[in-house]
């Protein structure tokens, strides 16, 4: 008998795994980044938000052996009930396999892209999501040695999500900002 994957068994089993730091605040991040994006496609807020919660689940254990990023985490969670689109996008994120929906183009997107606004939010002297403008971070998107761990190429794919950057980078801010309390932004 499959089980069903709660957001509260999910985010258990995320603390157990990653632990309570900075990747826990990324992973965070990347779930409220993908709640947003789902609340303004029209699709299903949870069940996106769950994609970008234990995305990066196997992480601690994978960071050294980039090829088994992803396919840890579908072993760990084998016994549950998740269905082949949550792991497509979750094995594309990395590279694994092409993006082809638009869940998969979310996850790719999202991930470098909530990096890149913590770095944005410590470089504005306030220190704060909330008063990042378009243009700030358009700025600095430009820069290439701002946050140069924030892969460009994977956020500028947003246009396969029928959005252009300065739109995509204020919807992942707003999730961001829903948590950021959390996030210490």
């Amino acid at each position: 008998m499959d089980l069903k994957l709660t957001r509260e068994t999910a985010y258990d089993l995320v603390v157990e795994k990653i632990g309570e730091n900075n990747l826990l605040k990324h992973i965070l991040a990347v779930e409220a980044g993908m709640r947003r994006l789902a609340e303004y496609f029209g699709e299903d807020v949870e069940y996106w938000g769950l994609i970008g919660l234990i995305h990066d689940l196997d992480y601690n254990e994978t960071n050294k052996n980039a090829a088994r990023h992803s396919y840890v985490t579908e072993e760990w969670l084998a016994e549950y009930d998740l269905p082949d689109d949550l792991w497509y996008a979750i094995h594309a994120h990395p590279g694994h396999v092409p993006c082809k929906s638009r869940l998969d183009w979310a996850l790719y997107t999202v991930d470098p892209t909530t990096g890149f606004l913590v770095a944005c939010a410590l470089m504005h002297p306030q220190k704060k999501l909330a008063v990042l403008d378009a243009d700030f971070m358009i700025r600095r998107f430009k820069e290439k040695r701002f946050a140069a761990g924030a892969t460009r190429e994977n956020m500028a794919a947003c246009s396969n999500l029928g959005l252009e950057l300065e739109q995509f980078l204020l919807l992942v801010r707003d999730g961001m900002m829903s948590i950021s309390d959390r996030l210490g932004l």
